[in-house]
């Protein structure tokens, strides 16, 4: 629901929680999410207004640990401070905050809307609907009414985060249930979107695979590939993790799903070669790493060949990790280069998030690969460049131990 919308049909006070907060009257902004008391207030005070607050609960939303010498005044005062600000904000002039038996309430007088509230109720309407096609609307229209976390900001409070806790449950729940309707009447450009929707929401949650999904049943395939590549950067940039295994099961379909033509055996080389360099190592995108790896893995099990496994990590002068993220781009393709042209044709590389290459060193003894390390160094090194090269050897049968270097 539109809270402006709601402003212009009905003088309500409409408190948004999702994303942020913010506290309206017919329209108008009276509060943002700047930290004080008020604000405090009229969080709980407004989104426990059915039940109420008790008097202790308020102290404590408002003052916390701190030694108040005075504490029940101070409580009053604050009440006293809200209403001449509510009412210079352009309510009605009634007595907006009501106490009764030690419980405080919102006067029924002023109507309030609230967007988790709102939140709820479609989904505890979806609930209740027998009819499918009505079920599915109250889903995606609680889905899109949640806007971002329960009031972000306050997440060191005990009441909000609890809150918080109990929406991000909720939420899930919506989109999956929302996900599998759209799943059974196979309208997947509507999933698709749905599952955009939750990532940006609730990000590094793992709903890029409701997008995967779509995307791979559409047929969509380069554009699947594309976004598992995107994903893969945000997923290890962020938390140091790939794509979930359901992700890249998802990938794995978008190559076997797709249908070639007969062709004589040349033709088919051909195809398999085209757009292989001449020169460098081979680059390719991680899924392809990965297969390689496995192969790789299993031929040196029987073969007993000599392979390691290289990680290339970009680091500042001090060893530490480079945050600003222009120039950790450039240096990151700068890298690509370095390491292609110190490698050999036989030997695989894939990007590993920025700042980041993976090298699988073929036919080659442990010693040998401070060579490959001393090559891309050299070529990575530039006057201007403040930024080093730290290595990291590993065995791919793990029979060597694993070494890091700068």
């Amino acid at each position: 629901m539109d809270k402006g919308a709601v402003g212009k049909e009905k003088k309500v006070l409409y408190m948004q929680t999702f994303g942020g907060f913010s506290l309206s009257y017919d329209g108008r902004q009276i509060t943002g999410s700047r930290e004080s008391q008020f604000v405090s207030l009229m969080q709980v005070l407004l989104h426990e207004r059915r039940q109420g607050v008790s008097r202790d609960r308020l102290t404590e939303v408002l003052f916390g640990d701190r030694d108040v010498e005075d504490v029940h005044h101070a409580v009053r005062s604050v009440i006293y401070n809200a209403k001449k600000r509510l009412q210079n904000s352009g309510l009605p002039k009634v007595n907006y905050i009501v106490r009764k038996d030690g419980v405080y309430y919102w006067t029924e007088e002023v109507p309030v809307e609230e967007d988790a509230e709102i939140f709820e109720r479609m989904y505890d309407r979806a609930e209740a609907e027998e009819d499918e096609d009505v079920r599915l609307a109250c889903y995606l229209d609680a889905c899109y009414c949640c806007r971002g976390e329960f009031l972000p900001a306050h997440g060191g409070v005990l009441w909000a985060a609890q809150e918080a806790r109990k929406y991000r449950i909720l939420f899930r729940a919506c989109v999956w249930k929302a996900v599998e309707l759209l799943r059974s009447r196979q309208d997947f450009r509507q999933m698709e979107q749905l599952g955009r929707y939750a990532a940006k929401i609730s990000p590094l949650s793992d709903w890029e695979t409701v997008t995967m999904e779509a995307l791979t049943a559409l047929g969509s395939y380069e554009e699947a590939r594309a976004f598992y590549d995107r994903t893969a950067e945000l997923y290890f940039r962020e938390q140091g993790l790939m794509p979930s295994e359901r992700m890249t099961e998802l990938l794995g379909k978008t190559g076997s799903q797709t249908e070639h033509p007969y062709g004589s055996m040349h033709e088919i080389q051909q195809s398999l070669s085209k757009g292989e360099t001449a020169e460098g190592g081979y680059l390719c995108s991680y899924p392809v790493f990965q297969g390689i790896y496995r192969m790789v893995r299993r031929m040196t099990e029987r073969g007993g060949q000599s392979v390691y496994l290289m990680l290339c990590r970009i680091v500042d002068g001090r060893g530490e990790r480079i945050r600003e993220e222009q120039a950790l781009e450039t240096l990151t393709k700068r890298l690509e280069n370095a390491v292609q042209n110190s490698v050999r044709k036989g030997d695989a590389m894939s990007r590993y998030g920025k700042g980041q290459y993976l090298v699988l060193l073929v036919n080659i003894a442990y010693e040998d690969c401070d060579l490959v390390k001393e090559r891309i160094s050299r070529r990575f090194a530039g006057e201007q460049i403040q930024a080093k090269i730290r290595y990291y050897v590993n065995s791919v049968t793990g029979c060597a131990p694993g070494k890091k270097e700068d």
